[in-house]
């Protein structure tokens, strides 16, 4: 058995009040950029190369197609940025670019125990000004301030 140094674990960044608001920001603005380009770079900054997005509580639909099979419904997870890409695309295409809806954050990011991040946001009407849907989600970061993991729970 050979004795060495104890392995580093890298620990989640926690970033100050100023880069938690930016950060947030972010990702709250790859969903509503419109250019596929700066959208695909939004992704590389805001996501780790391992990241994984939980949809915690699946859409009615998927939850009754599992029940009719007799299967729990299961999280829905996406992993990767080529996942991303087509994730934040997919719902920038159906609520955005229609001009029907525009995300936005809702209050201020909080900070929770193990350096994770919880935070709302608003799918908000632009006719007017309502709010058409909502979401908490619950993140922490890698070293280099990317996402790493996102527990989401749209309302």
């Amino acid at each position: 058995m050979r004795i060495g140094r104890p392995r580093l674990v890298a620990m989640s960044y926690q970033p100050t009040d100023i880069e938690l608001k930016q950060l947030i920001d972010r990702y709250i603005a790859q969903w509503n950029e419109p250019d596929p380009d700066q959208r695909r770079r939004l992704i590389r900054q805001v996501w780790a190369v391992d990241a994984m997005q939980v949809l915690v509580n699946p859409p009615q639909g998927i939850r009754e197609t599992a029940a009719h099979y007799g299967i729990a419904f299961p999280p829905l997870e996406v992993r990767g940025h080529d996942a991303f890409d087509t994730r934040v695309g997919r719902a920038y295409e159906m609520f955005v670019a229609p001009g029907e809806y525009v995300f936005e954050r809702d209050g201020e990011p909080v900070r929770q125990p193990g350096a994770a991040v919880s935070f709302t946001w608003v799918m908000r009407n632009l006719a007017d000004g309502n709010v058409a849907g909502s979401g908490f989600d619950v993140l922490t970061f890698d070293a280099d301030a990317r996402v790493r993991t996102d527990h989401q729970f749209v309302a």
